[in-house]
């Protein structure tokens, strides 16, 4: 949507944080425990944000930690859960069944053709997956159509325009040129279907280095960029560090013994925390970096890190 042109995009988390706006549409990159911009989603909780309208794909800690956080009035992904790790999304679960959250379910196909509508700039796309659902029935601002080529009942979707698209990347230069190791899940059309986007990355790198690289996605699509050196964990960023097992099997141990309980989690790891540097020594510092790391060494080595209870 945008086409930001500024030279030098760098800018702290807290600033870029304070870009969005309370009752924002955010889209949110990545997908389940992969590359989810969660230190982005730490400095939102710590600026107070409320009733922002997540919007994603398949996901998991992300939607969950939001919800836990307080800062979702409504959201609408295509799946949440922690798979078969762990199972429910407890705190989404919650705050969907109290109301203090408003669910606006939906599909991956559907959702990804709405942003693909966004980005494409037209008004809307046309759909036939979620044909003999009753996904229709949730969403009465669909629309059918006759093909006139065709002849088929077609279902319109309407252009999904978040305000503001977060993501986490491996590599980014300070103009906002960007890479990303496969998979991309929504990523690119998030970016291209929203008016404003941030990107947070493990590794900030040469003009340089990014041409010999090769972009996935150019800088005048991105209008902010974010240093954040693990900044998905505790979810994944490949080849960077693997999904900490042991970080999430205490956060979900604390979900599951309610809301009270889960306020620790928060205190600990996001309102005492000034800093990401300070929330990465909190969870184990170097050793910790060492270990999510090791992955890389051999598949026992990977295996290992699923070993924490």
């Amino acid at each position: 949507m945008g086409k930001f042109l500024e030279r030098n995009k760098l800018i702290s988390l807290e600033k870029a944080a304070s870009t969005v706006k309370d009752g924002d549409m955010v889209a949110i990159g990545g997908g389940l425990c992969l590359r989810e911009p969660i230190a982005m989603l730490r400095e939102l909780m710590r600026q107070g944000k409320k009733n922002l309208h997540i919007v994603g794909t398949a996901h998991g800690f992300d939607m969950d930690f939001a919800c836990g956080g307080g800062i979702v009035g409504a959201a609408q992904d295509t799946h949440v859960s922690f798979e078969q790790d762990f199972g429910l999304a407890l705190n989404y679960r919650r705050a969907c069944e109290s109301g203090k959250v408003k669910i606006n379910e939906n599909c991956c196909n559907t959702i990804i053709q709405q942003f693909r509508a966004a980005a494409y700039g037209i008004p809307f796309m046309p759909i036939m997956s979620a044909k003999g659902s009753e996904e229709t029935l949730l969403h009465p601002e669909f629309r059918h159509m006759i093909c006139p080529f065709t002849g088929n009942d077609l279902i319109l979707v309407p252009a999904l325009i978040p305000d503001v698209c977060i993501c986490h990347v491996q590599k980014a230069d300070i103009h906002g040129n960007v890479k990303i190791e496969q998979p991309y899940v929504a990523d690119v059309l998030m970016t291209r279907a929203a008016k404003h986007v941030i990107v947070t990355c493990e590794e900030l790198v040469s003009e340089d280095e990014m041409k010999k690289i090769g972009p996935t996605m150019p800088y005048y699509e991105i209008e902010h960029v974010v240093h954040v050196p693990m900044g998905a964990h505790p979810t994944s960023c490949y080849p960077y560090y693997a999904y900490d097992r042991e970080h999430i099997s205490e956060y979900y141990k604390l979900t599951q013994e309610g809301e009270e309980a889960f306020k620790k989690y928060l205190e600990k790891y996001v309102f005492s925390v000034k800093s990401n540097d300070e929330y990465i020594e909190k969870i184990g510092g170097a050793e910790k970096k060492k270990r999510l790391a090791s992955w890389k060494d051999s598949k026992e080595a990977w295996m290992e890190l699923f070993k924490y209870e």
